[in-house]
């Protein structure tokens, strides 16, 4: 039996344990640097308002299911409008790779809560359900006033 090249041969994957805890969950493909304007334009958007989310589309017209679904939690939470803002991320493309490199989180949406990154659709999901959600939201005082307490 021939030998095989070198790089047909079959390679061990290296043990997790080597790899850095900071190592990046995105692909070698999808990494590259994020630049200074996108890293400022970020961090202007997070702060932006106390609820920010970044999604494929907008509020009114999601462009994928985990989008729409963010949207929906959100809604139920009872989040006030004044105090939550959306970016679409499918109208710039360098803003959907950069948020993904600022979180360094691979999917959208993304959620940001007093400029906190909370999570994707699967984390805003698991504390809606869990009532971890409503806790954070109520703290950061986020949610639209109760008419009991609007009419004080």
């Amino acid at each position: 039996m021939a030998a095989l090249p070198f790089f047909c041969r079959a390679v061990r994957p290296a043990s997790h344990s080597l790899r850095p805890l900071f190592a990046p969950t995105l692909s070698p493909l999808q990494i590259r640097l994020l630049s200074t304007e996108m890293k400022a334009a970020i961090d202007k958007a997070v702060a932006s308002a106390p609820v920010v989310l970044f999604m494929k589309g907008t509020p009114e017209t999601p462009q994928c299911g985990y989008s729409r679904a963010s949207i929906q939690i959100l809604g139920l939470q009872g989040v006030d409008p004044d105090k939550f803002t959306a970016f679409n991320v499918l109208e710039d493309l360098e803003l959907r790779q950069g948020i993904k490199e600022y979180s360094d989180w691979p999917t959208i949406p993304q959620l940001f809560i007093d400029k906190e990154f909370i999570g994707g659709c699967d984390i805003l999901m698991s504390m809606h359900q869990n009532g971890d959600l409503a806790k954070l939201l109520e703290e950061k005082g986020v949610l639209v006033p109760r008419e009991s307490e609007a009419a004080k």
